[in-house]
């Protein structure tokens, strides 16, 4: 992955799973018991990661037709059994927020998690104060990657758009990204998505370490 260019944001906003944090057991459980309830295929782990992407909202009518708030129902409920027992910072990330925050840089979340999912975890993990805004899935009228959210997201961190990073790790959030007016930030090497080619950032970073070590030389730390 070529080095990010130059430039340090005003403020960030951060897609939540696979960006600052590793949920996917509890999701993967929870698509597979309501695929049980309807006879359908289980996923691996690795499916999930690869194809989990949009928000259920939009994605389980597609799956599972006429029946999709049933399958929302099962999906939600083994969900939040489980979630936050299975929650794990991704690494660095513990770090990174804490460095934004000490780098005087406001900061939220943008994710296609369910909003209460969403809170819930941020406030399990002690990070939610370092958060101006953080908005899940149906918060605003649409979910990623149309710029709803970050319509709803930019006013709490009083920021034009194009002065903000918006930080994931797929080609959905650069796409995201883009639409909005932020700059499209990848975490990671994608991997699961294509790769950084797919992705198309604008700065890509490979690991949260690096991430920071950017914004402090930006800033003169």
């Amino acid at each position: 992955m070529s080095a990010a260019p130059r430039g340090i944001p005003k403020g960030i906003l951060w897609d939540w799973d696979n960006t600052l944090v590793d949920g996917w057991l509890a999701i993967a459980a929870g698509l597979n018991a309501a695929f049980a309830r309807f006879g359908l295929p289980q996923w691996t782990l690795e499916e999930v990661r690869g194809r989990v992407r949009r928000s259920l909202r939009e994605t389980f009518p597609e799956m599972f037709g006429a029946e999709w708030e049933t399958a929302r129902d099962i999906f939600y409920a083994e969900v939040r059994a489980r979630h936050l027992a299975v929650l794990t910072p991704m690494p660095g990330a513990g770090e990174a927020v804490e460095a934004v925050a000490a780098l005087g840089l406001p900061q939220g979340v943008i994710s296609n998690k369910q909003g209460p999912l969403l809170r819930a975890e941020a406030a399990h993990l002690g990070w939610a104060a370092q958060f101006r805004i953080l908005l899940g899935a149906g918060d605003a009228a649409v979910d990623k990657p149309d710029p709803a959210p970050f319509r709803l997201a930019l006013p709490a961190l009083g920021l034009p758009a194009a002065s903000v990073w918006y930080v994931g790790d797929t080609a959905l959030d650069m796409e995201a990204a883009r639409r909005a007016g932020c700059v499209p930030v990848l975490l990671g090497d994608a991997a699961h998505d294509g790769g950084p080619e797919a992705a198309a950032p604008a700065l890509a970073f490979l690991d949260a370490a690096a991430l920071i070590a950017h914004l402090r030389s930006g800033r003169g730390s």
